[in-house]
């Protein structure tokens, strides 16, 4: 989240797509029920009539997967009428840009595409530079090939009858949401949005967010109280984890992973391209401190500059390759993978096209399940389908305790780190997952000492976290935060060997400070553990930051990109809701993002200290034009990769072109207009079961609640198929089939798509086989297929064509 949970009550407008937050994030509710009752809209977009839908002040439904379109329609709507904020577009956003000249969009492709390798070259994704490498500026408007006319051009093709034929969608709907939304675009109006998994399991996952990127910025809702693009984490602390990098292209606080290229750390240290613009910070020039500093918390007094602070130890990505969840699975389907590390996980049942992911569980030699209980994943071998006596992999279980049983910390969807005590003691033989981790790495450490291939990694590792023959989690918590390992000065101040490092701001790139994770710099200083405060005084806006509850990354900030709420002479936009404002030579309020001063000085004329508000970005303006990802600088609809439609209505290009295609037996899809699927099919979660169900099926309470997989359908539907509630069904793809019991809804209604009337389902995905013990109730990701966003390898369980019958 760029902003945070109880910031939602400073909105004048929420837009809820992508998400069914009064189901699945009820707490937030709290705060979107405030906002109303302060005479705020609540606009709900779903397939689905949801819980959130019935609280709404708006319902819209659209064809899943199409919400790109819906959006894109949105961006037309706001140009069109010029409801934009202009000073904001104009100071703080890239939209006067202007473009390399040879850049194009063409039959659905951006240039530089290549069919054979579904990549694109980004040669022309780039601004026309000055003598002195700053980005050309069209201050008029008037340049065609300026990002406001280039994006004005690309959406162009997005009218309200276009927009309706693809997302089902009557005009009439879409134009009250865009009314509404748009109004926010006006003075001391704010519009958020909340979002969670319902766009980011797409193949244009990535581009969805991009899209209502667009629309912030374009209505000046970034930075502001209430605003923001706010993503809903579906567990406590999948934001800590992020950050922390559990995912493979990053190393922890978002650095890039270095590829086999990269083969020193000099090439690694001189990556970032650093903007000429004197008012750009370009945060990520200090990215050699970060660096350096996480190259020293991983190898203590052993990371030195002879031996480049042990970067030749650091596991190195191949030049183009991926290692995500679909890739590892993949890999492991045909083979060339032999052991795994189920964490805290169940695979089995979460793993889109779970039948594949079942059969690479089998060409395993060896598997260490790391759980509360058992679960399909640990007990694949015995479950539908499979055959023990022809599955050779070896399974191990790990008991891991519950989250009362163990100290530490979780950072939550609004980047607030909080600390948790334990409870009662480990029962029985489990431990935390510290511990588990802690004597892992130990046993490793003993072993290679006997020698095995490039120990040095393993050897050279600081593995100092125990206290008393335990795992201690605030010596993890400090290394986090990071400290000094000798004598330092850095400016004025002094800092004496051993000493907590007060912020990022204060690490040094010649390895005498070592920090696990930059943006956590400031956690856990030398004044005590900042994540566990519970001081409840807010700022003097009372807006709800509440600066000493917790911790906030980065810095305690708890609005992000907060200096673009202010204007150019850093006063509030909203002088009621401010989150920060310049005063006596100072901001007060919120952290600000860059302690720099503001743009225009108090004799009305530029200040040369000053920098742009959005100090990540290379050159500091707000991307309305982004060349950083993998399928083009401006979301573009395509439509998902089982396709229940003919053609796209934009343009040539059907599908995703860039999107994965993985091509084992066991990745089938469905044809275009594929007879045997003519439905479109989606998944979701109910709030009676957690996730795949492993802490809630074995509940006879909970199971009373919801005892069975089952699929919703519309009332014609139902009436099309001769099915009735309650019957049991068969739900078909091309990967597989699902047994479950049809729920007969008005809550799914049909939709005209082109002239043609298109129907769709719904399967909660929080079952599997291990509960009830009657073994018929399964994973509705038996139905998914393995394909996914470019970008970030994220299934594309949300829209998938399927087929329904009697059983």
């Amino acid at each position: 989240m760029t902003n945070h949970w109880i910031d939602l009550k400073n909105s004048d407008c929420i837009l809820i797509m992508g998400s069914n937050a009064a189901e699945n994030h009820p707490i937030s509710f709290k705060w979107v029920t405030e906002a109303q009752r302060n005479g705020a809209k609540v606009i709900s977009v779903d397939p689905r009539f949801t819980r959130t839908s019935s609280k709404a002040d708006i319902y819209a439904p659209l064809r899943s997967g199409t919400d790109i379109a819906f959006l894109g329609g949105m961006i037309k709507y706001i140009l069109e009428n010029k409801l934009y904020s202009n000073q904001y577009v104009m100071d703080y956003t890239n939209a006067t840009f202007l473009v390399n000249k040879d850049f194009k969009f063409e039959n659905g492709l951006f240039g530089g595409y290549d069919a054979k390798t579904r990549k694109y070259d980004k040669v022309t994704w780039t601004f026309q530079m000055d003598e002195n490498g700053v980005p050309k500026r069209d201050l008029t408007l008037k340049d065609p090939q300026c990002v406001l006319n280039l994006l004005k051009k690309h959406y162009d093709r997005y009218d309200l009858k276009k927009v309706s034929a693809i997302t089902g969608t009557s005009e009439a709907e879409l134009l009250e949401v865009y009314k509404t939304y748009a109004a926010t675009g006006a003075d001391n109006k704010a519009g958020t949005v909340m979002y969670a998994m319902g766009w980011t399991q797409h193949t244009v996952g990535v581009q969805n967010i991009r899209t209502m990127s667009i629309i912030q910025l374009l209505l000046g809702n970034m930075g502001i109280a209430g605003g923001g693009v706010n993503a809903l984490r579906g567990e406590s602390n999948v934001q800590g984890s992020t950050d922390q990098a559990l995912l493979f292209h990053i190393w922890p606080g978002y650095m890039p992973a270095p590829t086999g290229k990269a083969a020193k750390l000099e090439d690694v240290l001189k990556r970032r391209a650093q903007s000429k613009d004197p008012l750009s910070l370009n945060w990520w020039q200090n990215e050699p401190k970060y660096m350096v500093s996480f190259l020293k918390s991983m190898f203590g007094d052993k990371a030195e500059a002879a031996n480049e602070y042990g970067y030749p130890w650091m596991a190195k990505l191949d030049e183009g390759k991926s290692y995500s969840w679909l890739d590892i699975f993949d890999e492991m389907y045909k083979g060339s993978i032999k052991g795994f590390l189920a964490w805290g996980m169940n695979p089995a049942c979460s793993g889109s096209n779970a039948n594949k992911v079942r059969k690479a569980l089998a060409n395993l030699d060896w598997m260490v399940n790391v759980n509360l209980f058992d679960n399909e994943t640990g007990s694949f071998w015995r479950g539908p389908g499979m055959k023990p006596e022809d599955v050779g992999t070896e399974v191990f279980m790990l008991p891991a305790c519950v989250s009362v049983e163990k100290e530490g910390s979780i950072t939550n969807s609004g980047r607030w780190m909080q600390w948790r005590y334990a409870g009662p003691k480990p029962m029985g033989d489990s431990l935390p997952d510290g511990d588990i981790i802690m004597e892992l790495g130990l046993k490793l450490q003993e072993l290679y000492k006997e020698g095995g291939v490039f120990a040095d990694p393993i050897l050279n590792l600081k593995w100092d976290y125990m206290t008393d023959h335990k795992f201690d989690p605030h010596k993890v918590a400090k290394q986090i935060n990071g400290f000094f390992v000798k004598d330092v000065k850095v400016g004025e101040q002094e800092f004496k060997k051993g000493s907590q490092v007060p912020s990022f701001a204060f690490l040094q790139a010649d390895g005498s400070t070592s920090c696990g994770n930059w943006i956590y710099a400031g956690s856990y200083t030398d004044k005590g553990n900042m994540a566990a405060r519970k001081k409840q005084e807010d700022v003097p806006s009372k807006i709800g930051l509440y600066p000493e509850f917790a911790w906030a990354w980065p810095v305690n900030r708890r609005i992000i990109y907060n200096r673009a709420s202010v204007n150019p002479s850093g006063q509030p936009y909203d002088d009621k809701r401010w989150v920060v404002q310049w005063k006596d030579g100072k901001w007060i309020g919120d952290v600000p993002d860059g302690p720099a001063p503001p743009l225009i000085g108090a004799d009305g004329k530029p200040d040369p200290k000053s920098k742009h508000p959005f100090i990540m970005t290379l050159h500091g303006f707000g991307q309305i034009f982004g060349a950083g990802l993998a399928d083009g600088p401006f979301p573009e609809h395509y439509e998902a990769m089982e396709c229940p439609v003919e053609k796209n209505l934009m343009s040539p290009q059907l599908s995703s072109p860039t999107a994965p295609i993985y091509g084992t037996a066991a990745d089938k899809f469905a044809a275009t207009c594929d007879p045997r699927f003519p439905y479109v099919c989606t998944t979701y979660r109910v709030s009676e079961h957690w996730q795949t169900g492993l802490l809630t099926r074995p509940q006879p309470w909970l199971m009373e609640l919801q005892p069975q997989v089952f699929v919703e359908l519309s009332e014609e539907l139902a009436a099309l198929k001769e099915i009735k509630n309650g019957e049991r069904v068969m739900v078909s793809t091309a990967r597989g089939s699902l047994e479950c019991t049809a729920v007969v809804t008005k809550r799914f209604k049909p939709l005209m798509i082109a002239g043609t009337v298109l129907h769709q389902m719904g399967i909660p995905y929080n079952f599997g086989w291990r509960w009830p013990e009657s073994g018929k109730e399964e994973s509705a990701n038996l139905l998914t297929p393995s394909t996914g966003d470019p970008n970030t390898r994220i299934p594309e369980t949300k829209t998938f064509t399927a087929n329904i019958a009697k059983k």
